[in-house]
């Protein structure tokens, strides 16, 4: 719904446009069209979640001692079949996989979370300690976004972390602009068009 409001003694006219967050604020002043401004109001973020997923309870300790000073949510999971079961549950915008690990390989639970339609916008960061350049390639193959060799430096890791979460939420606020724009257009369209 918009909303316009017009001043006859600043010769300026503002027009709100609601839209489910941001707001979307258009302004044009005076006769000049040319000099419209787009402003977001910033929004609030959901608090991220990261599922860790190694078998091993050391690595998964330092992991969440690492990530403390993120402000996000953790689970974690022991095995490959529990993290896809955690990530169903959970649904995190972020794992941290490890490859090797009981019932199903990092990579099996990397594939079968790519392939899921309703998982496949996770974000994966294998951590791990196969370093070989077959292993890579075997994980950007399963779908990984991101690899990360074992140990593992704190400040690398968070950096990595962060800057995934950043892309993980822009990407679904583009997606979110993209469909309602999608139905913006659809209902401004002349009923004879959408047929």
């Amino acid at each position: 719904m918009a909303d316009a409001l017009d001043s006859k003694s600043s010769g300026l006219r503002a027009v709100w446009v609601q839209v489910p967050p941001p707001v979307l604020f258009l302004s044009r002043r005076g006769r000049d069209h040319q000099s419209a401004a787009l402003c977001f109001k910033k929004t609030v973020m959901p608090k991220s979640k990261i599922l860790i997923a190694d078998d091993n309870l050391t690595n998964v300790e330092l992991l969440e001692a690492y990530l403390d000073g993120v402000d996000c949510e953790i689970a974690v999971a022991y095995d490959g079949r529990e993290t896809l079961a955690k990530a169903a549950q959970f649904q995190p915008d972020l794992i941290l996989l490890d490859i090797m690990m009981p019932k199903l390989s990092g990579f099996e639970v990397c594939k079968t979370l790519k392939q899921d339609p309703n998982a496949r916008q996770v974000m994966i960061l294998m951590v791990t300690a196969l370093n070989e350049l077959g292993d890579i390639e075997r994980a950007v193959a399963a779908g990984c976004d991101d690899f990360l060799s074992k140990p593992v430096d704190k400040l690398g890791l968070v950096k990595r972390v962060e800057n995934m979460l950043k892309l993980r939420h822009v990407t679904d606020e583009l997606e979110r602009l993209r469909r309602y724009i999608d139905s913006m257009e659809d209902s401004t369209r002349p009923e004879r068009l959408r047929q």
